[in-house]
C-alpha cells in the first residue's frame, strides 16, 4: 500500500508540475491577468473540472506560482550574497542577483512585485517568503551599518523603503522599456551595481 500511495503522490507532484507549467506559457502569452483554467486544461488534455484535483481555484494556480517565485528569489538573493563580508558588497551582490532572476523570469516576477491580478491577494503562506527576502535585505542594510558604512536611520523604515524603491525603480524601468534585453545588455539594469553607493549617498555614515 505504501508503494501505491507513493506513486499516487509522485504522480499528483508530476500532474501539479505540469499544470504550473502550462498556466505561466499562458501567462506569457495572454497576460498575468489573463491567466485561464479552460485554456490550461485543453492544453494538458483534460476536461475544465478535472483540474479542481489539484487546484481548487485559479488563485489557488496564483498562490502556488507566487510562493514558487519568491523562493526562487529568496534563494537567488541569499546564495549571492553568501560569499561576501556582511554589508554593502553582500548587498550589492544579491541585488545584481535579484535583478537577474527578474530578467529570467518576467512573467513570474510580475505576479510577485506588480500586483498584475485584480482580486489575488497571496496566502499567508505563500506570502512567508515575500517577509524572509524583506528580512535578508533589511539585514544586509543593518551589518552595513554595524561596519560603518551607513548611517544607523538606513536601517529605519524609511531606509529601507528607498533601497527598495532604487531596486524597483531601476527593474520596472527596464521590463517597461526593454523586457527583450539580458541583465547585461539593458540600458537600466547595468546601473543595478551603482544602487548601493546612492543608497550610501543618502545615508552617509557621517551625517
Amino acid at each position: 500500500m505504501a508503494d501505491i500511495s507513493g506513486r499516487r503522490a509522485r504522480r499528483r507532484a508530476e500532474t501539479q508540475e505540469e499544470i504550473l507549467g502550462i498556466a505561466l506559457d499562458v501567462m506569457a502569452e495572454e497576460g498575468v491577468a489573463g491567466l485561464s483554467l479552460s485554456t490550461v486544461a485543453r492544453r494538458l488534455g483534460v476536461r475544465p473540472p478535472s483540474l479542481y484535483k489539484y487546484f481548487p481555484s485559479r488563485h489557488a494556480v496564483y498562490d502556488a506560482l507566487f510562493a514558487r517565485g519568491q523562493e526562487g528569489y529568496l534563494a537567488a538573493v541569499r546564495g549571492a550574497a553568501r560569499p561576501y563580508e556582511p554589508g554593502l558588497d553582500a548587498m550589492r551582490a544579491a541585488l545584481e542577483a535579484g535583478a537577474r532572476w527578474i530578467m529570467d523570469n518576467q512573467t513570474l516576477a510580475q505576479l510577485l512585485f506588480w500586483r498584475p491580478v485584480p482580486g489575488y491577494t497571496p496566502s499567508p503562506e505563500a506570502y512567508a517568503p515575500a517577509l524572509a527576502i524583506h528580512e535578508h535585505f533589511a539585514g544586509l542594510v543593518r551589518e552595513a551599518v554595524a561596519r560603518g558604512e551607513l548611517h544607523p536611520d538606513a536601517a529605519g523604515q524609511e531606509g529601507l523603503d528607498l533601497a527598495a524603491s532604487l531596486i524597483a525603480g531601476v527593474v520596472s524601468q527596464q521590463l517597461a522599456n526593454e523586457p527583450g534585453a539580458t541583465y547585461d545588455e539593458g540600458r537600466y539594469t547595468r546601473l543595478v551595481p551603482r544602487l548601493t553607493a546612492l543608497l550610501a549617498a543618502a545615508y552617509p555614515p557621517d551625517r
